[in-house]
């Protein structure tokens, strides 16, 4: 699976403590760690969480990767703005609880982290075991048991509705401020990663119109 960690401007400086905790959980499971930046407070490419979310749209949507980390200073922010897209199902994890229960019964695919609030003493570890809990089996298994196949159909329900309420990706791109969305893929590590891992050329072609 190819994890994509996002940062934005307020929590950047955390950005090398989130990608090392996380590839020290997933790598050894198998797992590539893509770091799409903000690369450190001196990043020269500002991401604000409503950037993050058009970020993390473009690569889930086009298969340049499988799930999103990301985050902002509460989590909230950009939660709300990753779930503003279709085809990325975001959730709020501020615990390694929240963590498992979020893959096991709603099989999301991008979580955001809350990266200042709460996020003292023991924070790493915090950081740590959530990555370790919502990685840790295949998501969707469900939980507790007996609650398996109503959480499975309620998940494929979602996804329906989801197809009728968001319009599609290439669409969105051509609509939103340009300038908000070219900032968005503006980054280094994009130019990086994006052209080699992205499974759709539609959404490819849309990503370098923007771009020109």
């Amino acid at each position: 699976m190819k994890i994509a960690v996002i940062n934005e401007n307020s929590q950047a400086a955390k950005n090398d403590l989130i990608c090392a905790t996380l590839k020290k959980v997933v790598e050894p499971m198998g797992h590539e760690v893509f770091n799409y930046g903000m690369c450190g407070a001196e990043d020269p490419n500002s991401l604000t969480y409503v950037q993050n979310g058009i970020l993390a749209a473009v690569l889930l949507n086009s298969g340049a990767a499988d799930y999103v980390i990301t985050g902002c200073g509460t989590g909230e922010g950009a939660m709300l703005a990753c779930n503003s897209f279709p085809k990325v199902l975001c959730g709020h994890i501020e615990s390694p609880l929240d963590a498992y229960l979020f893959s096991q019964v709603n099989d999301g695919n991008c979580v955001a982290l809350p990266f200042a609030e709460n996020f003292g003493w023991g924070g790493e570890l915090n950081l740590q075991y959530i990555f370790e809990k919502l990685f840790c089996a295949p998501g969707g298994g469900g939980y507790p048991p007996e609650r398996v196949e109503p959480e499975q159909r309620n998940k494929k329900i979602l996804d329906k509705v989801k197809e009728v309420t968001h319009t599609d990706m290439v669409t969105i791109l051509q609509n939103l401020d340009r300038d908000l969305v070219k900032g968005a893929l503006a980054g280094s590590k994009f130019a990086e990663y994006f052209s080699d891992n992205c499974k759709c050329d539609k959404i490819a072609a849309a990503v370098k119109e923007v771009l020109a």
